[in-house]
């Protein structure tokens, strides 16, 4: 606000004295803003470079309030520098099940989903491929896991910036990303709906549109 007051200062006073020629004030327009900015260009030589370079470099992610773990940044620039993914049937399987359940959500949000799978495939109540537990109960009526397996809507992979996106997830959680945002969840849904099992388990986290929620360990006595 400052410069800006004083840019207007300086053009008025230089209308008065010009007798308000546009061609003068054109030039005396110039020739102030010329010396205003000479001086800032003078004042900024004086600063170190290394200082010039902290004040003009955006912060660690850390400040910037994006979540990190042990560098993975959840934020779709770090997916974005990240080479197009691709794999066999399991990746196949975990892609699509993050574009048809998480596409929507952010990055977190997506990882979280994935958590989840990954989680059950290492559960003795679940099957041990991400296939195996993406489709579980798919073709028999209300038993599917996974909603989108058993809708009765074609699997049409429409948006392909998502599809890309959702394959970068999956492959950096195929390949042993740590899974530490769901606290070991095995479960969720989204916030529209409250089903009956979530009165009986344990929440774990709330990520974006869904709750988390880690099924309770059997025990003999139970």
């Amino acid at each position: 606000m400052t410069v800006i007051k004083t840019i207007a200062a300086a053009v008025s006073a230089a209308l008065i004295c010009v007798g308000a020629t546009s061609a003068a004030a054109d030039e005396v327009m110039a020739s102030r803003l010329g010396a205003i900015l000479g001086q800032e260009r003078e004042a900024l030589s004086v600063v170190p470079d290394s200082r010039m370079s902290m004040l003009t470099s955006l912060p660690p992610a850390q400040e910037r309030g994006v979540a990190m773990n042990d560098g993975i940044v959840y934020d779709r620039d770090f997916l974005a520098a990240k080479p197009v993914a691709e794999g066999g049937a399991q990746w196949q399987c975990l892609s699509e099940a993050l574009y048809f359940e998480a596409r929507g959500e952010s990055v977190r949000g997506m990882f979280a989903v994935g958590e989840v799978i990954l989680n059950r495939v290492d559960s003795n109540n679940y099957p041990d491929s991400l296939c195996g537990v993406i489709n579980q109960g798919t073709g028999r009526k209300y038993a599917c896991q996974f909603t989108y397996t058993c809708d009765g809507k074609p699997e049409t992979i429409g948006e392909p910036r998502s599809w890309e996106r959702v394959g970068k997830v999956a492959r950096i959680l195929i390949d042993g990303a740590p899974r530490v945002l769901t606290g070991g969840a095995t479960h969720y849904h989204t916030k529209a709906v409250n089903p009956s099992w979530a009165q009986r388990y344990p929440r774990t986290a709330e990520i974006g549109f869904h709750y988390f929620y880690r099924q309770p360990v059997r025990t003999a006595s139970n």
